[in-house]
């Protein structure tokens, strides 16, 4: 890579949110099935010493280009700045067992930083001219992923109110948004090669939901949980669809759009096994680990392989995207 110059976007942050779910899931696993509780604080570390890189990276990168002003509205990149206080609000909730107060404080700064930034990229998005072509579900994580995640997290805490507002505030989120990203998706010139992995995070909603509601309701299989349950299976069915298509994208940062969703899914069923009392539940749940971590494994292994051939990242200058332009082109852009 030397001699070159590369372009740290925001969509980076999606490697450590993809370990964190990892963690997550392993951390749900050892609370349901009394699996070994120390793969999931090795990934929470991991998790967050790979967000405490990217971080540098990236205000280094953004400062040298002079781009900052940009970043938040640009069409592709801009939804994922969202991750930046989305992970440590995910590990302000995993410390909860070892440094109870700590946890708090970082949860509730990043809670609060996520619902701020997800109201300031609603209002941008709303001032912006931007054009139906321009929306893809990556726009879910702001408000979406952000709302949810933050009910969870005030869940494990025992906030009940809070849980229930935040919960509100993600799963209207998801109506609305879900409507425009799936018309979008059906009615609209197909995502470029490079944007085709972020159509994961369509099932990400509903197992998110399903994960959070169980947090909520005491790990109980209800109306609610089923309704989600149902939702996910129509999703994991068209993530099965697209799989020719995946096979047409490049590899690049979109790629870690599959991590997180992909295995909140898992999370999900490791939940449901305790909801319904599946018989070899352990069983179950090593298997599903087992796949999910040698995944991450692959994926890690070939991110490296392409950051070492200099492949990973697009090279820099990019022209930067201009609020409000339009059209697919752009969408190549910080891909």
């Amino acid at each position: 890579m030397t001699g070159r110059k590369y372009l740290v976007a925001p969509n980076l942050f999606g490697i450590s949110f993809g370990v964190a779910g990892l963690a997550q899931a392993w951390t749900v696993a050892h609370s349901v099935v009394r699996t070994p509780e120390w793969p999931g604080i090795v990934l929470w570390l991991g998790a967050g010493l790979l967000w405490l890189l990217t971080t540098v990276a990236y205000v280094v990168n953004v400062s040298s280009r002079g781009h900052l002003g940009t970043e938040f509205t640009h069409p592709v990149t801009g939804p994922f700045i969202s991750l930046v206080p989305i992970v440590p609000m995910l590990l302000g909730v995993a410390l909860r067992p070892y440094a109870d107060t700590v946890g708090k404080y970082i949860y509730l700064v990043a809670f609060a930083v996520t619902v701020i930034l997800g109201g300031l990229l609603t209002g941008a998005w709303i001032r912006v001219e931007m054009k139906l072509v321009d929306w893809h579900p990556g726009y879910f994580l702001p408000t979406v992923a952000g709302g949810l995640l933050a009910a969870g997290g005030a869940a494990a805490f025992g906030w009940v109110r809070l849980s229930e507002l935040m919960f509100g505030f993600g799963f209207i989120c998801w109506v609305v948004l879900g409507s425009i990203l799936l018309l979008r998706l059906f009615t609209q010139p197909a995502l470029p090669n490079r944007l085709l992995p972020v159509i994961a995070i369509e099932l990400a909603p509903p197992v998110v939901a399903g994960n959070v509601w169980f947090a909520m309701n005491g790990g109980r299989a209800d109306f609610v949980a089923s309704g989600l349950a149902g939702y996910a299976l129509l999703m994991a069915l068209v993530q099965i669809s697209m799989i020719p298509s995946y096979r047409t994208a490049p590899f690049g940062p979109p790629y870690w759009a599959f991590a997180f969703t992909y295995v909140a899914a898992v999370t999900d069923v490791i939940l449901w096994l305790r909801a319904e009392d599946v018989d070899h539940s352990k069983v179950i749940a090593y298997v599903l680990l087992a796949l999910s971590t040698m995944g991450y494994a692959a994926l890690a292994a070939r991110t490296v392989k392409g950051m070492v051939q200099g492949t990973f990242l697009p090279e820099y200058p990019a022209a930067p995207a201009r609020p409000g332009s339009g059209g697919a082109d752009r969408q190549e852009d910080a891909e």
